[in-house]
C-alpha cells in the first residue's frame, strides 16, 4: 500500500460526502481512506459507515471519543497500512486529478512531499493560493534554511509514515496550533524532500471562522507552540544552525498573526500585550535581526502598529484590506 489519507472527523456531515468523494476516485487503488469519527455528535459517523459499506476493500471507519484533531490524527497514523500517509481535513477535499499525481509523486527517493493550498469559498470559487514551499523541486534544511518558516500545516504535506513512527513525533491533543509543534520537527530527520508546486489542496474557508469572546484566550497557546518549536531544536544542537529561521518562526507566528487575530476578534482583548510581551522576550534584539529589515512594508507596518499597542488601528487595517480582496 502507497499512501494512507487519514481523515480526522469532528461534525462535518455537510462536507464529509464532498471530502470522500475527492479521493475515492479512478485509479487510486494503491491508497487507503482511514476515517477516524472523533466522537462526532451530529450524522458524520451514518456518513462514514455508508461509504465504508460501499467501498469496503478502500475505506475503514475508527471510532474513538472526542480528543481532538491531534489526538484523531494520531489514531489514524497508528492504524494506517501505507509507506506514506497525508492528513485531510473531513470539510476540504483534493482538486480534481490531485490524487493521481500524489502517487505518482511517491517515490522511493522522496520522504516528504509538499504542495499548494487553494482556499475557497462554499460555492468553489478560489480566493487565494498558498504556496506549500517558496523553493520547487529537491530541498532540505541545508539546501533551504527557510524551510523552518514555511506554512507549517499538516495538510500540504505527504510523508513517508516512517518518520513519525521511527522518531516518536506525534501531534499533540487537545491543544491549538498541533501542526507547528509537529511537522517541522520532521525536516531535519531527512533530506530527502520535494516540493511539486502543484495546488492538489481546496481549504475551505467558511464564514464565523474568526475567533471571539473568551475563546480568544486560546491564542496564547501560540506561546506553548513555538516553545516546544525552539526547545526541539535546541535538544537536537541545531538552535544556533537555524538562530535566524526560528526567530522568524516566533515572531510571524506568535506575534504578527496571532496579534492580528485577536485584534480582528477584540482589539482590547488583554492577550494582546500578553503576546507582545512574550514575543519581546524571546526575540529581544529582534531589530536588529535579518529577517525584520527584509519585512515587506505591510508587515513592518503592523508590527510598529502592535509594537505601540495601536490595536484598533490592526483591526481596522486589516478589515480595510479584506474589502479590498
Amino acid at each position: 500500500m502507497k499512501l494512507s489519507i487519514v481523515i480526522p472527523v469532528y461534525n462535518t456531515r455537510d462536507y464529509l460526502a464532498a471530502c470522500l468523494d475527492s479521493v475515492l476516485v479512478p485509479g487510486s487503488d494503491d491508497c487507503e481512506i482511514v476515517i477516524v469519527n472523533d466522537g462526532s455528535t451530529d450524522d458524520s459517523g451514518a456518513v462514514a459507515a455508508e461509504y465504508a459499506g460501499r467501498f469496503p476493500s478502500r475505506v475503514r471507519v475508527i471510532t474513538t471519543e472526542n480528543g481532538g484533531l491531534g489526538a484523531a490524527r494520531n489514531v489514524g497514523l497508528e492504524a494506517a497500512q501505507g509507506d506514506f500517509v497525508f492528513f485531510l481535513d473531513s470539510d476540504d477535499r483534493l482538486a480534481d486529478g490531485a490524487l493521481a499525481e500524489m502517487l505518482e509523486a511517491l517515490t522511493p527517493e522522496r520522504d516528504i512531499v509538499f504542495f499548494d493550498f487553494l482556499s475557497v469559498d462554499l460555492d468553489g470559487k478560489v480566493l487565494e493560493r498558498l504556496p506549500g514551499c517558496k523553493r520547487a523541486g529537491s530541498v532540505s534544511l541545508e539546501s533551504y534554511p527557510g524551510l523552518i518558516c514555511e506554512y507549517p500545516s499538516g495538510c500540504n504535506k505527504i510523508c513517508r509514515r516512517s518518520l513519525f513512527l521511527d522518531s516518536g513525533i506525534r501531534f499533540p491533543g487537545r491543544v491549538w496550533y498541533e501542526d507547528l509543534r509537529t511537522m517541522p520537527k520532521l525536516y531535519p530527520l531527512t533530506e530527502r524532500i520535494w516540493s511539486t508546486g502543484k495546488a492538489w489542496y481546496l481549504y475551505l474557508v467558511r464564514p464565523g471562522s474568526i475567533t471571539k469572546g473568551a475563546a480568544l484566550e486560546r491564542n496564547l497557546e501560540i506561546i506553548d507552540a513555538v516553545d516546544d518549536l525552539l526547545g526541539y531544536y535546541r535538544q537536537l544542537g541545531l538552535y544556533e544552525r537555524f538562530r535566524e529561521q526560528l526567530e522568524y518562526v516566533a515572531f510571524y507566528n506568535l506575534f504578527l498573526t496571532g496579534s492580528v487575530r485577536v485584534c480582528l476578534g477584540d482589539p482590547k482583548s488583554p492577550v494582546l500585550p500578553a503576546l507582545r510581551q512574550a514575543f519581546l522576550e524571546r526575540v529581544p534584539d529582534y531589530a536588529q535581526s535579518a529577517w525584520y529589515r527584509a519585512l515587506p512594508k505591510k508587515h513592518l507596518l503592523l508590527t510598529k502598529l502592535l509594537l505601540a499597542g495601536r490595536y484598533g488601528a490592526v483591526a481596522a487595517l486589516m478589515r480595510l484590506n479584506e474589502k479590498r480582496k
